[in-house]
């Protein structure tokens, strides 16, 4: 691999695409598709209710932390901002990080790079990068797939080899709900770990899998559980945080990385709160004592369907497993496939009514969607399957199929998405209230625990029931009282069960604050249905700077 001749003395830029992202223009933003995981993949349905944030792009994050070159970062730039930076800076490196959807901007970009910056080598990474001919797409001078810091590094005459250093990373910022912007505090936000990147189950249709090496593969940025621990006491050194977002596509699958970490933190005393993606098959490793002992407070976990093939389900009644697991207060995120190989007209209907009898606290529904670089997106390919005028722009799961399916056409398939998303929230009402259930489950059960370590972290978790989360049932209580009379009933017996636990405190705050929450949501409510979308704002970082 050639060298840039100016090595770590090189001024990199590395940047996420232009906004904005939550409008439909003409290089491929889509309002159905914001730059807000959760309101655009989980809790879409739930208007007011929805938790609206914004994450940072942690990929480039990541590179800048781990290179010896002065570097910048530029997250959500307006195009104006992008083209700024590169007229009032001088960079020899211009890396561009996007994901496929985004592919009419990074296109866009480089030729604003090459305009207003002709000497810069131009570097696109990201899982755009999967897209079949890319470099016939757009014009730069490298095209990265998989890990992109050990490629900087090579390309930087680094060592490639050298421990990863992790950025101080705040898991979400501009939390809104219910129509109220939450303000950002520190030691009230999770701080985001990437242990590892890539998940060695290889489900057919994931992107991470397959970009990181594939089935059986993945990249481990720590590979023990101490390594993990003492980046961990970094961040709740200099981020306050007592919680961690753990980005790893199936930190549970190594058990012996997370039996390591538990030990740590038993030895140092440490009261931690973990939010955490797993498999079925991996949680099934462990006990729900343990799960309790390391801290694991929220779990993301595919259910993809019960005749579905993949080996991560097999041999677990994952109904049984969800109602567990928030019995003793871990949140539960499911994540259901819809479109299947299997599915038609007749039977997916019940297949998603048994998606929604998990009664998780989130629930994630993503079209069967082929998508460049998997195995599923090659397979389809050979099949002549792939519909040739689907714009690259609509294949990300949450619009209609971008594949001719057997039994569902491309319209349907929207339909039955829309239709799962609403179900599940007519049955299981707001996250909000489903959260609320499952704090109080765990904390009447943990509140006397023996181990100090956890009674601290239940103690803590409880402290949102005592206010925000009693008005804000108090006002979801009366939301739904006209629509869904048995949601409300639920809603004002958990109210009730959380005053009768906690006093007279909070039931004042229910009182009083409630009502200040019922107005806002219904003034939500309408700004929505006015055409309402929220952006990130634009975030610039410098590092080693100083020294260019």
């Amino acid at each position: 691999m050639i060298q840039h001749p100016k090595g770590t003395k090189a001024r990199v830029l590395l940047t996420s695409v232009f906004g904005p992202y939550a409008q439909d223009d003409q290089f491929g933003s889509r309002a159905i598709n914001p730059m807000e995981l959760y309101h655009n993949q989980v809790t879409r349905a739930q208007g007011s209710f929805s938790l609206r944030m914004f994450h940072r792009s942690w990929g480039i994050m990541m590179i800048q932390e781990n290179i010896s070159a002065p570097c910048t970062v530029l997250d959500f730039p307006t195009r104006e901002k992008f083209e700024q930076e590169l007229t009032s800076q001088h960079y020899d490196i211009v890396g561009i990080s996007s994901i496929i959807v985004n592919v009419g901007k990074v296109r866009e970009m480089c030729r604003i790079a090459r305009r207003l910056a002709p000497h810069a080598i131009i570097v696109v990474g990201g899982h755009v990068a999967a897209v079949p001919a890319l470099d016939r797409l757009i014009d730069a001078d490298y095209i990265v797939k998989g890990d992109g810091i050990s490629w900087m590094r090579r390309y930087l005459g680094e060592d490639e080899h050298a421990p990863i250093n992790h950025p101080k990373i705040v898991s979400g910022f501009d939390l809104r709900v219910m129509g109220v912007k939450i303000p950002n505090i520190l030691s009230d936000t999770a701080a985001t770990i990437i242990p590892s990147v890539g998940c060695p189950m290889g489900c057919n249709f994931c992107t991470t899998s397959a970009f990181f090496g594939g089935k059986g593969k993945c990249l481990n940025f720590y590979e023990s559980g101490k390594e993990l621990f003492d980046v961990m006491c970094e961040m709740e050194s200099s981020l306050h945080a007592h919680s961690f977002f753990v980005m790893d596509e199936n930190f549970l699958l190594q058990r012996d990385r997370a039996m390591q970490l538990l030990e740590c933190m038993k030895n140092e005393n440490k009261s931690w709160t973990f939010y955490v993606f797993s498999s079925a098959n991996a949680i099934r490793k462990y006990t729900i004592e343990e799960l309790v002992q390391i801290g694991v407070s929220w779990v993301w976990m595919g259910l993809e369907s019960p005749h579905a093939s993949y080996s991560k389900l097999k041999g677990t009644d994952t109904v049984k497993l969800a109602h567990t697991l928030r019995s003793h207060g871990i949140k539960l995120l499911g994540s259901t496939i819809v479109g299947l190989e299997h599915h038609t007209p007749a039977n997916i209907r019940q297949e998603i009514e048994y998606a929604v009898s998990h009664e998780t606290d989130f629930h994630q529904f993503m079209l069967y969607t082929p998508v460049p670089g998997t195995p599923l997106y090659k397979e389809v390919e050979e099949e002549g399957r792939l519909l040739k005028d689907v714009d690259l722009a609509d294949i990300h799961g949450q619009y209609k199929f971008n594949f001719q399916h057997a039994a569902i056409s491309r319209d349907d398939s929207k339909k039955f998405l829309d239709w799962a998303f609403w179900r599940d929230f007519e049955r299981n009402g707001p996250s909000l209230y489903r959260i609320c259930k499952t704090t109080l489950d765990g904390w009447m059960r943990y509140k006397n625990y023996p181990d100090l370590r956890v009674r601290e972290r239940f103690q803590r978790e409880a402290e949102s029931l005592k206010g925000a989360y009693a008005a804000t049932l108090w006002a979801m209580e009366k939301r739904f009282k006209e629509t869904n009379e048995n949601l409300s009933e639920q809603m004002h017996s958990l109210r009730h069960d959380i005053e009768h636990e906690f006093g007279l405190f909070t039931k004042l705050v229910s009182s009083f604050v409630g009502p200040v929450l019922l107005w806002t949501s219904k003034r939500e409510e309408k700004r929505l249905a006015a055409g309402k979308t929220y952006e990130p704002p634009t975030i610039i970082e410098r590092r080693h700077w100083v020294e260019a």
